[in-house]
């Protein structure tokens, strides 16, 4: 069998690396996290320019039609970079909508303009007191009340797909953020991205916001790919500064990297790397083979928050004082690992789930040859 990713794949990510490389080195990401944008536009319209932006997106809709093997080196080369871009948020929404939404729907996301901005929140329907969006049919649409929390770009973007409980079950909508009725409070996440609280309190929505039932069960896999991706290029890099440091400071007359307290805890970091590594593209292959995903999506998502903790706090330790410094670079790293730490409701609430999936299937000898792990 061959692992190796196909030319094409790897020039995605080779040409993501070149244009994150010219636009996020460690003096531009400080000037922009003192800048006050919401996002780096600059980058974004290169991103947009150069089609990374909508891998997934159907090739009808203006995307290139492509996998989830793609899009994910892009993603990887994206967490190494800390290149603050709505890369997968974007197209994940896109993707969704065109695959799953209604004709006039479909219709209406076909004439946006180009530089238009769609974004995402799943985080909602993880909510330790209870989904926080709720709908009801009401007339000859639905009535959504509720909040989202900080969603990324929610003051910008012109959509937003959604995760909202309707009928007791959950389902995505994708919502027109043009509506005056929707309340919007701005602030910026740790990792200088902005984001916003949307407030919806009786909107009325068309028919037309609600996707099939299936999107929900297409959209969650994938984005904790995406997620997993992006933390696994900021675990990587992080681990190579921190190799870089450990390998220069020197206590005792000896290099840090020498004693074997740190060799090991170094160590650990890039087990849990390439643990995670592994995880994330045995999901990626079941789904763009078309294979049941779910558990794979779960124990990922676990492994991705975990490494996130343990490398994140690892690299900066062994950075004592200067780790804390936030004008040393360092820092970011661990921000980003935090932010993709809490996405999607976090390393418990996905063991949780993993866990309910097992009980629900036990059965002794489970090796990915059963129906329920080959349904679509």
């Amino acid at each position: 069998m061959d692992f190796q990713l196909t030319e094409d794949q790897r020039a995605f990510a080779d040409i993501a690396q070149a244009l994150f490389a010219d636009f996020c080195n460690d003096e531009q990401l400080r000037a922009f996290d003192a800048s006050g944008l919401p996002f780096m536009q600059d980058l974004w319209q290169q991103c947009v320019a150069g089609g990374l932006h909508a891998i997934l997106v159907p090739e009808d809709g203006g995307g290139l039609g492509l996998g989830m093997a793609e899009l994910m080196g892009v993603l990887e080369q994206q967490g190494r970079a800390l290149a603050p871009v709505p890369l997968w948020e974007h197209q994940l929404a896109l993707a969704a909508a065109l695959r799953f939404g209604s004709d006039p729907l479909c219709a209406a996301l076909k004439t946006l303009p180009a530089d238009a901005l769609l974004t995402l929140s799943l985080g909602g329907l993880a909510a330790a007191r209870g989904p926080a969006l709720e709908a009801r049919r009401e007339g000859a649409g639905f009535r959504l009340d509720g909040c989202a929390a900080a969603v990324p770009l929610g003051a910008q973007a012109a959509w937003l797909l959604a995760g909202v409980v309707l009928d007791g079950a959950p389902r995505l909508m994708l919502l027109d953020l043009a509506n005056g009725a929707i309340g919007k409070a701005e602030g910026v996440a740790q990792h200088h991205l902005a984001v916003a609280d949307l407030v919806f309190d009786g909107v009325q929505l068309p028919v037309s916001a609600l996707l099939a039932e299936p999107a929900l069960d297409w959209v969650e896999p994938r984005a904790i790919a995406c997620l997993a991706a992006l933390q696994l290029g900021v675990s990587l890099q992080q681990l190579g500064r921190t190799v870089e440091y450990v390998s220069e400071r020197k206590q005792f007359n000896r290099v840090i990297g020498s004693f074997q307290l740190v060799a090991g805890q170094m160590a650990d970091g890039h087990i849990a790397a390439e643990a995670l590594r592994s995880s994330l593209w045995q999901l990626v292959y079941r789904i763009d083979a078309g294979l049941g995903c779910a558990p794979q999506g779960w124990a990922t998502r676990f492994l991705a928050c975990g490494a996130g903790h343990r490398i994140g706090h690892m690299a900066q330790h062994v950075h004592g004082g200067i780790g804390v410094d936030v004008t040393f670079p360092i820092h970011r790293f661990l921000f980003w690992s935090r932010v993709l730490g809490v996405t999607l409701g976090g390393a418990e609430h996905n063991l949780a789930k993993l866990g309910d999936w097992l009980a629900d299937h036990n059965t002794l000898g489970w090796k990915y040859d059963l129906p329920e792990d080959h349904a679509v």
